[in-house]
């Protein structure tokens, strides 16, 4: 009888104390008084309440997940010291987690998403093989406790996407290994994409190889020009900006060159040119010493209207290169205003106006050949971050219309409790009785349902 005290005034402390030894007494002293359940209890409410903390604690949510995986490492201790790994506990354990980090949305999918991505690019030194791929099944638990899994899908997509495209990826084989564990855990849907786009980066080193090798390389491509072309199926990518520019005669004949080849062997399909996507190595010759410039194509379009010209006006510029405006001022703050500065600005200053003139700097020096140029990149911005989250919930709508009428394709005549029940448990996402409602208005509107004559809780199906 004493046992709902204790635990009401004791267990928080105990458990936030990491007293292991104390909590392996305690679970015996339950165990003989018949009070596991209380425990129990006090066990799931206890990681519930923690585990609120850390998800509601927006200032630190780039830290998020390194937090939740340290309180889970630390329960798991617990429950595998103290609480004998008692199924009833493990499944409190589950319960708990599963309750708070899906009580802020889609945001720890999100930051879950990143968190891996951060661990799967190059700049992530410092672990061994091993090690790594301890961590991600650690991170793979946790997002087995998420509901909104397409969340998580829209942000690692996009992440995978940069890594795959700009060579980022710390090991091809870590990749794999990722998405064969999300495959296993979410099914081959899931992954078909993740698939796609890596099939895409394999396909494009093939047809790379067979362009080297072909008369068209040899005889028509400029001199002193090599190029790489990544061929990407548009249904496996995220959707990109096309970000039209008007390019250097030489760039632009490597182009038709390579556009020529690739369509007399797949005839039939289209090429459309991601400008933004691409990234370009140029030889620039300074009074100092010569150097090799790794920029973005952007970036190369605007140094190279400087072969035939030391001084350009913004508006010359703007003209000549026919990059959208926005995008100019940040490939020109690149350029100009950054820490290694090929262009010279004038006036001086670290915004790019409409009467500014850039110069070539003659006076470029630097130890290393090869320096690479960082864009100017507007960070992930709530606003891109908003607009992931927006095409989700777009793809969710999508899926709630198919499967209302896939249900009612089937079943004819249906209420409206029975059509609810139906549809959530074919989706896999947490899903709102007022956003069904909204689909189902909407496709009783395009007239694919009507309601029945004599009971509105009944829907019929529209042939």
């Amino acid at each position: 009888e004493h046992m709902p005290m204790i635990l009401q005034r004791g267990f928080g402390e105990l458990m936030d104390g990491r007293r292991i030894d104390d909590a392996v007494r305690l679970y015996a002293l339950a165990a003989r008084v018949g009070a596991l359940e209380a425990l129990r209890a006090a066990f799931r409410d206890h990681i519930r309440a923690s585990g609120l903390r850390l998800v509601k604690d927006e200032e630190k949510d780039k830290e998020m997940v390194e937090r939740l995986l340290e309180l889970k490492t630390q329960l798991d201790e617990v429950l595998s010291h103290a609480f004998c790994r008692n199924e009833a506990f493990s499944n409190a354990l589950k319960e708990a987690f599963e309750s708070f980090i899906n009580q802020r949305q889609s945001k720890p999918a999100e930051l879950i998403a990143k968190f891996i991505d951060a661990q799967l690019r190059m700049g992530n030194k410092g672990q061994t093989e091993e090690e790594l791929e301890g961590l991600l099944d650690k991170v793979l638990v946790l997002f087995r406790y998420i509901q909104g899994k397409d969340v998580f899908e829209a942000f690692y997509k996009k992440d995978l996407a940069k890594r795959l495209l700009l060579g980022k990826s710390a090991s091809i084989d870590a990749e794999k290994s990722m998405i064969s564990k999300l495959k296993a855990e979410c099914g081959s849907q899931f992954t078909n994409k993740l698939e796609g786009m890596f099939k895409d980066i394999e396909l494009s080193a093939d047809v790379m190889a067979a362009f080297r090798q072909s008369p068209q390389f040899r005889s028509k491509l400029p001199k002193g020009i090599d190029m790489s072309v990544s061929v990407l199926t548009s249904g496996f990518w995220p959707t990109y900006p096309i970000g039209e520019c008007k390019l250097p005669q030489e760039l632009a004949d490597s182009q038709e060159v390579f556009r020529e080849f690739y369509l007399k062997k797949y005839s039939g399909r289209k090429l459309v040119w991601h400008c933004p996507l691409g990234t370009c190595v140029l030889k620039a010759q300074f009074p100092k010493g010569s150097k090799e410039l790794s920029v973005s194509l952007f970036q190369a379009v605007v140094l190279m209207l400087f072969n035939g010209s030391n001084s350009l006006a913004f508006a010359d510029i703007k003209d000549q290169s026919g990059i959208e405006d926005r995008e100019l001022r940040r490939v020109l703050q690149s350029l100009a205003c950054g820490k290694v500065r090929v262009l010279n600005k004038e006036p001086k200053g670290r915004e790019v106006d409409d009467t500014d003139t850039f110069h070539f700097n003659g006076d470029f020096a630097s130890a290393l050949i090869r320096i690479k140029i960082n864009s100017i990149q507007m960070k992930e911005t709530e606003e891109e971050n908003k607009k992931t989250n927006d095409q989700v919930l777009q793809d969710r709508q999508y899926q709630i219309d198919a499967a209302i009428v896939r249900i009612m394709k089937t079943r004819k005549t249906l209420s409206h409790k029975l059509l609810v029940s139906d549809v959530i448990q074919q989706l896999k996402f947490p899903l709102r009785a007022s956003d069904l409602k909204k689909r189902i208005e909407s496709l009783i509107d395009r007239e694919y349902l009507a309601r029945d004559a004599s009971d509105p809780n009944i829907y019929t199906y529209l042939a």
